[in-house]
């Protein structure tokens, strides 16, 4: 098994300007180090709004064909959530573009209420694994970080992603179920957070963090916008779960 190199995308979204974004995003994608994984921000097109009727792109859509484009030139899968209306429904939808074009998807589960979320986007109702390069990942969005029986491992997965809009006055939150669910699923825990004001004026303070199986910061982007790249160790994963193997005393239930 070979490392997995994984670049996030610290920035501010320019509110409601998806061709903006990509323009901004795309600048930075093509800057960045030789990556196996790009990871952009929750929203990345148009920022936590709840103008999905306006807003909302096809599979056909402009975002998806400007993803399609830059894992080919990156040579990166990337990753990240957009409004999408798909069969009469808004979904908050995470892509994974893979460089040979195909993709696979995930729909956000837990829906926002405090910020009506819920009322203007459907719910998902399955987890995605991805592989890539042998690494089995499971992508999630922002707010379902809260909830650790939807982020649980049944040794099935070696890395638990996080795209977020999450706002500076709970990023103490952010900050401890992170790694909690790194510990928890003895696992790498990435999360991604924008930094900057969004249009409805709530302030987004980054902390975009990389946390090892064992709780330790990998990485801490703190407020700073920038490309953040880490290496990631699959021996030190699988030497860690054999000299640690909590998941083997683990309550197993089906969701």
């Amino acid at each position: 098994m070979q490392d997995l190199t994984l670049t996030l995308i610290q920035d501010t979204i320019r509110w409601q300007q998806p061709e903006a974004n990509r323009e901004h995003f795309e600048a930075l994608i093509l800057k960045a180090p030789a990556s196996d994984l790009i990871l952009l921000p929750e929203m990345f097109s148009t920022g936590f709004s709840m103008e999905s009727f306006r807003l909302a792109e096809t599979m056909a859509g402009e975002s998806i064909h400007w993803m399609t484009r830059l894992a080919q030139e990156s040579g990166a899968v990337i990753s990240g959530s957009l409004i999408v209306e798909d069969d009469g429904h808004y979904y908050n939808r995470l892509i994974w573009m893979r460089p040979d074009g195909s993709f696979a998807f995930y729909d956000k589960r837990h829906l926002f209420r405090m910020a009506e979320e819920h009322r203007h986007y459907k719910a998902g109702n399955e987890r995605l694994l991805v592989n890539l390069n042998g690494w089995r990942i499971c992508p999630l969005v922002c707010y379902d970080l809260r909830f650790p029986v939807w982020s649980r491992n049944n040794s099935n997965f070696d890395l638990l992603l996080y795209v977020a809009n999450w706002p500076e006055k709970r990023r103490l939150h952010w900050q401890k179920l992170l790694p909690a669910r790194a510990i928890e699923n003895l696992c790498y825990v990435a999360g991604l957070n924008r930094i900057g004001k969004d249009g409805n004026d709530v302030t987004y303070s980054g902390d975009s963090m990389v946390i090892s199986p064992r709780g330790e910061e990998l990485l801490n982007a703190g407020s700073e916008a920038g490309l953040f790249t880490v290496q990631l160790s699959h021996e030190k994963l699988i030497s860690y779960r054999e000299t640690f193997p909590a998941h083997l005393d683990a309550d197993y239930f089906n969701l």
